[in-house]
């Protein structure tokens, strides 16, 4: 078999599994009868943008559900440089989840998903910078391989490629590679490495997904031109599913918690525009025009678009079963095509629909959740046919061996078995491909050219049904998956997935010293089999020390944790670098942490990173001891403030009253909590008299679109989108005697050194005299920005808005944003008896 056949049959495997994680799919008449539907449409749809959230759901369910169209959602990157409004996960924790969120949007709106290897590494204000950062060749041959492989006859961009600088430059680079790969995708001079395991292909047209917004207004956009464009009423309503077109674009959406998109489905018509960028204008307002979508397109697929037709004229709600014998008859013949795309295509649709019709449910289920490399687990195995069509089970496969059975599937009479898998002595553990290798800043590492473009890793572990339906072999491959009842939730599926015998990790990312005294930390070991003997070492910078050098540790459980102390002992001078446990079982050492995330909206996840914290020896001051923190979407920043010697105490909006307030010395906004939180509307007053009691109060960033109160200071300030992307510019003091910049520590510009990401984001631009600025800053070619940091004295106390992120920069361990926050603490508190110095 070639390696082009492999990925053919590798393709067809994938597409069948895509909800291994979830419960099995239970198609109902309507739905299998949908499936029919799209079975018979041979046409397909790339939607192209740069990250998840950015594809229009609506037109993605539109082509899938209505026209019927294959339909996929290309997203350049995995949106890992963006806020987590659910919860501490940054980067490419983050990235995980809305991969997994993007996921589950497609079950919902019928598309498939793909990614480049691009890296989400911020905001950018121009697609020069993108595309440098980016490595514009290697991520230009991922678009080209996803339109090789996808074959799309329609592409449709989400941004304009014609207007760079006017948005997020990943956003005008999406649009920019796509109309560049339109071109390139034919010709076998481009990336011919990827043309082993695929072939060119020209798509037909490519068109740009205009509407008003990018005109500016609704007026301006019902006066445009738009004999260039084709409009679609994407309001259709789906009767045999019983919603709107809309609401289920809604629902779909729904699934971007992470970013806090939660939308309310509509009805009535309403239309999309599509303004054409390459290829001809269809006449006749079908974006297909010109392009054969029956059976008649493949060589031998009339005499399969005939009897696929009949099945759907002819298909019996009330038994499905009844479209079984001719379903196999089209299975029989798709199998003879000589196009390996449509066959592999439509073999795992009419294999699905088949299995639906009969009532077919075939499942493999381990009697563990995780397993490790040499290890044995049990398998159920559970085989029923709800239908009266005679199907026998020829046999079945795990990964290890084949087992005959002949036996018949009798209506609805269950077959259970039990079988052993036998995990291999080499098998990797299971996590994201894309990060088992350490990137860039702007692309991820896949050394495995198969995996590019992949949403997720594919499942190693499947087990093979071997059945004969009207006499004819077919087989079907389940994914094995783990299986619990939960108390609360009832039936409970997870993963199967591969860990290693031993993970530890140190609880906290950064640790400061701010002495030369040593620091007991816990070391947390987690062992992946039962019995595990390990010694546990730590790794780390030559001017620290660790005591004991070694520690031995046994855990009887697999799962179970146990953890054990080390002594870190820091230089007397100011140093930092990276601490990592090691864990060395019999030959083996593993230096990695299993960081587990679970959702109720996502499959549960496992990933396997490097187990690192980065420790700091600093010189830092601060004045004031207990801080209240009101969480907006979530951060680290309280965990940070307490690793620089603070109390912090969490408060929720509904314990802010004035005497809950009088306890604290300052209060702390967390980032956009002005956006997610209602009820702060109501407590402002108070916070504000707060302040004018004598109190700090710290307001960190929010974007001016649904801000929940108007009144967000004491004082007039107003919101913009100015923001400094680039970690370097250059920091000037406006006022270079100002308190915030003296006292107690000195601030420099080496403490605006080593900063991540971003300045900062989302700055005012305008404010009340009463405001004083602090720092001046601006990206390469713009105007200076004043807003990033803005005080005013209210009172007996000061209020200070900042858009600086230093919700990035203290997982990151950046000394000069923790020395910068505690001088906003400190600001008026100058009774000497209230100060800790935290270098006596």
């Amino acid at each position: 078999m070639t390696r082009k056949q492999l990925v053919s049959s590798f393709l067809a495997l994938f597409i069948c599994g895509l909800t291994f994680a979830q419960k099995p799919s239970k198609p109902n008449a309507s739905e299998i009868y949908n499936s029919i539907k799209k079975l018979n449409f041979l046409g397909s749809v790339l939607y192209v943008a740069a990250h998840p959230d950015d594809e229009n759901t609506r037109l993605i369910s539109y082509f899938a559900n209505e026209v019927h169209a294959r339909t996929a959602y290309l997203s350049l990157t995995r949106g890992d440089g963006g806020q987590n409004l659910i919860g501490p996960e940054i980067r490419e924790l983050l990235g995980v989840i809305r991969t997994q969120e993007l996921l589950t949007a497609r079950e919902i709106d019928g598309g498939e998903q793909f990614f480049s290897r691009a890296n989400d590494f911020g905001y950018s204000k121009h697609p020069d910078e993108t595309l440098a950062i980016w490595n514009k060749k290697d991520v230009l041959n991922d678009v080209v391989l996803a339109i090789r492989q996808f074959k799309p006859d329609i592409i449709i961009n989400r941004f304009d490629h014609r207007s760079p600088g006017s948005t997020h430059g990943h956003h005008t680079s999406s649009a920019m590679l796509s109309v560049e790969a339109f071109d390139l995708t034919n010709n076998q001079s481009q990336f011919p490495d990827q043309l082993e395991a695929t072939s060119v292909w020209q798509p037909k047209r490519l068109f740009f997904n205009t509407s008003w917004w990018f005109y500016g207004s609704e007026e301006k956009f019902e006066k445009a031109d738009k004999s260039g464009m084709m409009g679609f009423d994407i309001g259709t309503y789906y009767p045999t599913l019983g919603l709107s077109n809309s609401e289920i674009a809604s629902l779909s959406r729904s699934q971007h918690k992470s970013q806090g998109f939660g939308n309310t489905g509509t009805r009535g018509s309403q239309m999309e525009y599509v303004e054409l960028i390459k290829g001809d204008m269809p006449k006749n307002g079908d974006i297909f025009e010109g392009i054969n979508t029956t059976w008649g397109r493949v060589r031998g697929g009339e005499a399969i678009g005939g009897i696929l037709e009949e099945v759907e004229r002819n298909f019996d709600f009330t038994n499905p079963s009844a479209s079984i014998p001719q379903l196999i008859e089209a299975y029989k013949l798709i199998q003879k095509l000589e196009d390996a795309h449509w066959k592999t295509l439509k073999t795992a649709e009419i294999k699905d629909i088949i299995a639906a019709c009969s009532g077919l449910y075939l499942e493999a289920v381990s009697s563990d959740q995780h397993a490790t490399a040499g290890e044995t687990v049990q398998l159920n195995i559970e085989i029923i046919n709800r239908s009266n069509e005679p199907i026998k089970l020829v046999s079945y496969e795990t990964n290890n061996h084949k087992v005959s059975k002949n036996v018949s599937l009798q209506n609805n009479q269950k077959l259970e078995y039990k079988e052993s898998l036998a995990i291999g002595t080499n098998q990797q553990p299971t996590t994201p491909y894309w990060l088992t290798k350490k990137g860039s800043l702007g692309m991820y590492n896949v050394e495995n050219p198969d995996l590019i473009g992949k949403p997720e890793t594919p499942r190693q572990f499947n087990v093979s049904f071997n059945l004969e339906i009207e006499n004819t072999p077919i087989s079907f491959q389940k994914a094995v998956v783990y299986k619990m009842n939960d108390p609360v939730k009832g039936e409970v599926y997870k993963p199967f997935e591969i860990v290693p015998e031993a993970a530890a990790k140190i609880d906290e990312k950064v640790l400061i010293f701010n002495t030369d005294q040593e620091m007991e930390i816990p070391v947390t070991v987690t062992s992946g089999k039962n019995n595990l003997d390990a010694s546990v070492t730590i790794a780390h910078p030559k001017d620290w020390n660790i005591y004991p050098e070694s520690q031995n540790v046994h855990i009887d459980y697999k799962g179970e944790s146990k953890t054990i102390f080390f002594k870190v002992i820091p230089p007397k001078n100011e140093s930092e670098g990276l601490m990592t446990p090691i864990v060395k079982v019999g030959d083996h050492t593993y230096t990695k942490e299993l960081i587990e995330i679970d959702y109720e909206h996502i499959p549960y996840q496992t990933v396997l990173l490097p187990s690192e914290t980065k420790v700091v020896r600093l010189n830092i001051q601060k004045m004031g001891q207990n801080i209240g923190y009101i969480e907006g979407a979530g951060d680290v920043v309280p965990e940070s403030l307490r690793q620089i010697g603070y109390e912090v105490i969490t408060i929720s909006p509904e314990d802010i009253t004035e005497e809950t307030l009088s306890r604290f010395d300052a209060i702390v906004v967390g980032v956009r909590a002005y956006n997610t939180i209602e009820n702060l509307k109501y407590k402002q007053d108070i916070l504000f008299d707060f302040v004018s009691n004598g109190g700090n109060m710290i307001v960190q960033y929010n974007t001016s679109h649904r801000l929940v109160t108007d009144n967000l200071a004491p004082f007039s300030i107003h919101l913009s989108r100015d923001r400094v992307t680039d970690e370097n510019a250059k920091v000037s003091f406006i006022d270079k005697e100002h308190a915030l910049l003296n006292y107690p520590n000195k601030i420099s510009e080496k403490d605006f050194e080593g900063w991540t990401q971003e300045r900062g984001l989302y700055f005012p631009d305008s404010w009340d005299k009463e405001f004083t600025p602090i720092l001046e800053m601006h990206d390469k070619g713009e105007s200076k920005k004043k807003g990033s940091l803005l005080v005013a004295k209210y009172g007996q106390g000061y209020y200070i808005y900042t858009g600086l992120s230093f919700f990035r920069e203290f997982p990151a361990g950046v000394s000069g944003a923790y020395r910068l926050f505690a001088n906003m603490l400190s600001i008026g508190k100058t009774n000497i008896q209230n100060q800790t110095s935290l270098n006596d």
